[in-house]
């Protein structure tokens, strides 16, 4: 009787368990489906200099464009989809940004019809040589760092005439692809000569450019509110233009003869700005003299190299909000995820931009498939690429978006609303990225 129990009892044990079993594999031809919807690719390009003697600007908006898309994706944030960040290096032989490797990148982004858009270039110069590029395919970009006015319109007109009237060769379509949460260089050097005339008082100034767009763009800009706005002097007369080279003794002595209060470079620190204050310890008359330049310097090796030669006080700019002093909840919730996956010393004067213009990027493309635009079924799928691209083009034109770097928008020419410029200084080595926030300002000019 015992035994026939025991079977009773393993027959009625078992039935569930191989219905169970073949439930299960039911389910398993169900996850499979599943797990193929939930892991449709969409694509995100990213194109900055992540080596070499940019990395140290490049690679921090890297990461912010990573940390969005990882941040997308565990929120699930668009079910049946995962994003991926396809990244480039447009560093070229010379150790710094390239234009001829970065137009190299982003043919191969437009070329993968899984690439729903483009976050980058950091360089104006970069972003002047594949916009036409871009515009004609159509793909969107979005950049955290291009801050040269011609690229989007043909003023002012003390900087975009002539040889730097770019619309119509950036934008030959006509159409606007191309958008931007970095402020432009005329309110950048706007702030800058502001700052430095109204709040420091320094009433002469000795300019220098690296001859790039960006750095030749913001020496006029600062000149042109230094001079022709507030009154004060351009010892030089004008910029001195120099080419990245490994000794700027002569310029510096010229600089000398003519006791400037302060110093302005236009360019990044990879194109002179490292070597020229360097330098300006070792020239008779220029120990002291303060010396200030833009966003594309404020980096942390420039920081590095620059704290432990002491010598005059050194400024800067960042192009929106400073993300570290902002008392927004969005900020703080963004840094402190950030740092503690890359490290506090990781954050650039980018990170903020590359994490908010990959999530603006991410809810346009949400948009559009939310409007009915069909992802492209593989990366072959050109013609349905080129379809759901205009797509996501036109929703980042409806962008409101408040994120890390503050309230974001766009005008008619796909530039940022937001003219914000952050001032910084030199702090200690291994705080934060080196530089400590003084003051944001928002020019009157």
């Amino acid at each position: 009787m015992q035994k026939r129990w025991s079977r009773i009892l393993t027959l009625t044990l078992g039935i569930p368990l191989l219905l169970s079993l073949l439930v299960a594999c039911g389910a398993g031809t169900t996850t499979t489906t599943t797990s193929t919807q939930a892991t449709k690719t969409i694509k995100i390009g990213s194109d900055f200099p992540v080596s070499g003697k940019d990395e140290s600007t490049g690679l921090p908006a890297q990461d912010g464009a990573q940390y969005a898309v990882d941040e997308a994706n565990s929120q699930n944030f668009l079910p049946g989809y995962t994003f991926v960040l396809d990244h480039k290096d447009d560093v070229g032989p010379s150790g710094a940004h390239d234009s001829a490797v970065a137009l190299k990148n982003y043919n191969d982004l437009i070329g993968d019809a899984e690439v729903a858009g483009v976050v980058g270039p950091i360089n104006s110069s970069v972003a002047q040589a594949v916009m036409s590029t871009t515009n004609q395919a159509p793909i969107a970009m979005i950049s955290p760092a291009n801050s040269n006015d011609c690229l989007t319109q043909d003023t002012p007109s003390w900087e975009c005439t002539g040889s730097n009237e770019l619309v119509q060769k950036v934008r030959p379509t006509g159409k606007v692809t191309y958008f931007r949460t970095s402020t432009r260089d005329q309110y950048q050097g706007g702030a800058l000569a502001e700052y430095a005339y109204k709040t420091l008082k320094y009433h002469s100034a000795f300019v220098i450019d690296d001859t790039e767009t960006y750095g030749a763009g913001l020496a006029k800009n600062f000149i042109h509110t230094f001079h022709d706005v507030l009154g004060g002097t351009i010892t030089n007369g004008t910029s001195t233009s120099i080419k990245v080279q490994n000794d700027y003794s002569n310029v510096l002595t010229t600089a000398a003869s003519q006791h400037p209060d302060v110093i302005f470079f236009g360019g990044n620190d990879s194109t002179g700005g490292d070597t020229i204050r360097e330098q300006m310890s070792k020239v008779s008359g220029l120990e002291k003299t303060p010396f200030m330049l833009g966003d594309g310097s404020k980096t942390s090796s420039f920081a590095k190299a620059i704290i432990p030669l002491a010598g005059g006080p050194v400024y800067g700019s960042a192009l929106g909000v400073d993300v570290n002093s902002s008392q927004s909840s969005k900020a703080k919730t963004f840094l402190d995820g950030y740092k503690k996956k890359y490290g506090a010393d990781a954050y650039g004067a980018y990170t903020g931009g590359g994490y908010d213009d990959t999530w603006i990027l991410i809810q346009a493309i949400k948009a559009a498939i939310g409007k009915k635009a069909a992802p492209p079924a593989d990366s072959n799928s050109s013609a349905q690429a080129k379809t759901f691209r205009q797509a996501v083009i036109d929703a980042i034109k409806q962008t409101s978006y408040d994120g890390a770097t503050g309230h974001q928008s766009f005008d008619a020419n796909g530039d940022t609303i937001n003219k914000t410029v952050s001032i910084f200084t030199l702090g200690k080595v291994g705080v934060a990225d080196g530089w400590k926030f003084l003051t944001a300002v928002t020019p009157s000019s």
